[in-house]
């Protein structure tokens, strides 16, 4: 099964094997990797672990609404595109692809950089890292990704060198309905794929809100799970990009990308 396989079965079917990992504190790495939970400038990586990803992905900026920021992903001239899913050794590469929804944020923050200057970011769901790194691009004056993978951790770190950028620091775990940490903004993109996962995000994101008074910015394709969520009616459309062909073609004909802030009415803060 080629990677366009692989990562038609991601939409429609293993993301809920993913979202299952960010619903649960159990959920996450395989067991030799739970030791991994933070990176911060300076830390290097497992050097098998860094061979492994320079040879299996390519280092790209074309195709996308960024083309400032180099990442390595998985392309049609990688291996893996063409291998069967079960022959790649670690989970899931969802943080290999750049997803339409982190592709409007990241192009909104580099378009508008007084939205992250001198504020402090939290890029949830990080991926591949490109939001996080726009934000450090722009001026923030603190970045942290999260994800719960930590091979997308380590591929943030190899993002990051090769923008010319210091490591920001990384956490892998879920934080999802824990403590509602001190940000100034948090960005999310393309995390509303599982109703469940949806309504924790919608909880939890709603308390960074009332406690912190965070402010929140969202992308997202118009996937037919995050329109017919609720948080749907508590949003506000802040600009839409149309989607270059490369990535039209890789996400199903999804043809714009939308950044929206959420901003829940008085009447639900405090359910």
């Amino acid at each position: 099964m080629a990677f366009r396989g692989w990562k038609r079965l991601f939409l429609l079917g293993r993301q809920n094997t993913f979202a299952k990992a960010w619903r649960s504190r159990k959920g996450g790495p395989p067991l030799r990797w739970k030791r991994c939970c933070h990176w911060s400038a300076g830390k290097s990586l497992d050097p098998e672990v860094r061979a492994f990803l320079e040879e299996n992905t390519e280092v790209t900026s074309s195709g996308h609404l960024t083309p400032e920021i180099r990442l390595r992903l998985l392309t049609p001239r990688c291996r893996f595109w063409r291998e069967k899913p079960d022959l790649w050794p670690y989970g899931d590469p969802f943080w290999a692809i750049y997803w339409p929804g982190g592709q409007a944020l990241s192009r909104y923050i580099l378009d508008n950089p007084r939205v992250v200057k001198g504020r402090s970011v939290l890029d949830l769901g990080s991926g591949c890292g490109a939001t996080a790194i726009a934000a450090v691009m722009s001026g923030a004056s603190q970045v942290l990704a999260n994800d719960i993978d930590p091979i997308a951790g380590m591929a943030m770190i190899l993002n990051c060198e090769l923008n010319h950028l210091n490591p920001f620091p990384i956490t892998i775990k879920n934080i999802i309905n824990s403590e509602a940490g001190n940000w100034d903004l948090i960005v999310l993109g393309d995390m509303f794929y599982d109703e469940q996962l949806a309504d924790g995000l919608h909880h939890w994101l709603r308390k960074c809100i009332r406690i912190q008074q965070t402010e929140v910015l969202i992308g997202d394709p118009g996937r037919h799970q995050f329109l017919s969520h609720s948080i749907h009616s508590q949003l506000h459309k802040v600009i839409e990009y149309s989607l270059p062909e490369y990535t039209r073609q890789e996400n199903n004909g999804l043809t714009s990308s939308i950044v929206w802030s959420y901003q829940p009415s008085n009447s639900l803060e405090n359910c």
